[in-house]
């Protein structure tokens, strides 16, 4: 099958027969403009750039200053509009809507998507939601004074003697264990209780976002680095001050847009893979996302606590449905039905490496449940990844230019996976120009003591 075949088709599965490309990371870094940091240094939030971005970031999220990169490299400005179908936590869409660039979003996970919408709302009153939420807070800290509790000193008295809030079985049963302590879990659904008799009125979701902020950065036991995970347990965390501060935050930031015109990005919840029934076709200028890699990050633990604690997932089974429209990009996301490694079924190097990890996986006797899903989730990645992209170039314009952030991962029994490199050949197989591939930044590796490279596989669709 040609290059132009595959290029040709809408939604069946494409049959790669390309040979894997011979164009390195090196030659692509000297070829395009060398973007070569190390660490978490290039990946950081830079002061300039927290207002909006900083309401809420996705631990993994990559940094508003690359976005801004590309932005200027595409040559972008108000006549375009950008896409971001991974758009996670709203990187892409809120630098966008800084610089006055209409932009959409697409995002699977609940609450991700919720902090999307939330991030790019500029349109309520500062002083109004500062208001509201200094009443709320002053209610909260009364129910919690009628309790014995006093939410900014040492609780006085023993904790068994007050009945606490909590989750219902289920629910709780989805969080990390020890992620959040007993008393500041009490003192935030209290809190929760008060702010949703307000769920009606326009500051009620920033309301509902400072909150999320707050729990995972102020509240709960997490520590993320970047896995996350329970580091010092905190018996107790003044709640509604740490609350009122990120709403603090967020009323500073609107007023520095107070009466300032913006476009008003569109964001859908919507899974990537189906970009063509969510997106007007022809629509697109430009993408900049960054998708997920294939890792064994399961990337809902990541906003497992503020999703389940303020009531965007209630159980196992909505959780299931969910991670269902992702990207499958690690071993508890796989169900029996996928299909996505069909579309890759051609494709040399990916059945290579696949079974280069069963290989492996044999060898060191690793028999669990997940480990032998390694090679199969391998396949499905990229190929939820060639359906995406398939699926993608009915709502491009022609001439349409694509970043997409990925990195190398050695995470399946130490195979190494070029990540960059095997998308850049997926996406010439769907007739995608590839420009070139940028290093954005390097990662060490424990496991394989290498040093892993981050790239922008940078791409053109010509129509």
């Amino acid at each position: 099958m040609t290059k132009n075949g595959l290029a040709s088709m809408k939604s069946t599965p494409i049959q790669l027969h390309l040979p894997i490309s011979t164009f390195s990371s090196t030659e692509s870094s000297e070829k395009g403009r060398e973007r070569e940091f190390n660490g978490r240094a290039a990946n950081k939030l830079a002061p300039g750039d927290r207002a909006f971005h900083d309401w809420y970031r996705f631990v993994l999220s990559f940094p508003p200053h690359l976005v801004s990169n590309y932005i200027e490299d595409f040559g972008l400005d108000g006549r375009h509009v950008i896409l971001d179908p991974f758009c996670g936590t709203g990187t892409t869409i809120v630098e966008a809507k800084r610089q006055g660039i209409q932009a959409v979003g697409v995002e699977a996970n609940l609450f991700a998507h919720f902090a999307s919408c939330v991030k790019v709302d500029w349109g309520i009153d500062p002083d109004l939601l500062k208001k509201r939420a200094h009443d709320i807070g002053d209610s909260t800290l009364r129910l919690l004074r009628a309790d014995g509790i006093d939410d900014n000193s040492p609780l006085k008295g023993r904790l068994q003697d007050i009945s606490l809030r909590t989750l219902d079985t289920e629910a709780a049963h989805l969080l990390l264990t020890n992620s959040i302590s007993s008393l500041p879990l009490h003192k935030s659904l209290i809190l929760l209780d008060s702010l949703k008799k307000h769920q009606n009125q326009q500051y009620y979701q920033h309301a509902l976002l400072a909150l999320a902020n707050a729990l995972v950065f102020r509240i709960s036991n997490l520590h993320f680095g970047p896995e996350v995970g329970v580091g010092k347990l905190k018996t107790d965390v003044p709640v509604v001050a740490s609350w009122l501060s990120e709403i603090g935050r967020i009323a500073n930031d609107l007023r520095l847009v107070r009466n300032k015109s913006f476009p008003s990005p569109r964001v859908y919840l919507g899974d990537a893979r189906n970009i063509s029934k969510i997106v007007r076709p022809d629509s697109v200028d430009a993408v900049i996302t960054s998708p997920p890699y294939p890792n064994e990050k399961d990337y809902t633990r990541t906003t497992r606590l503020e999703s389940v604690v303020l009531g965007f997932i209630k159980s196992k089974a909505e959780l299931r449905e969910m991670k269902k429209t992702f990207i499958r990009s690690n071993t508890r996301g796989v169900y029996k039905d996928d299909e996505d490694d069909k579309w890759v079924v051609g494709h040399p190097e990916i059945q290579r490496i696949a079974a280069s990890i069963e290989k492996r996986r044999t060898e060191l006797g690793k028999n669990s449940g997940f480990e032998r899903l390694y090679g199969k989730v391998t396949r499905l990645y990229f190929g939820g990844m060639a359906r995406h992209l398939a699926d993608l170039r009915s709502v491009l314009r022609p001439g349409a230019k694509l970043a997409y952030v990925v990195g190398d991962q050695a995470s399946y029994l130490r195979i190494m996976i070029h990540t960059g490199q095997l998308l850049a050949d997926i996406a010439q197989a769907l007739g995608y120009e590839l420009v070139r591939i940028d290093l954005f930044r390097t990662r060490y590796a424990t496991a394989t003591r290498e040093q892993l490279r981050e790239e922008v596989v940078v791409l053109r669709w010509n129509g």
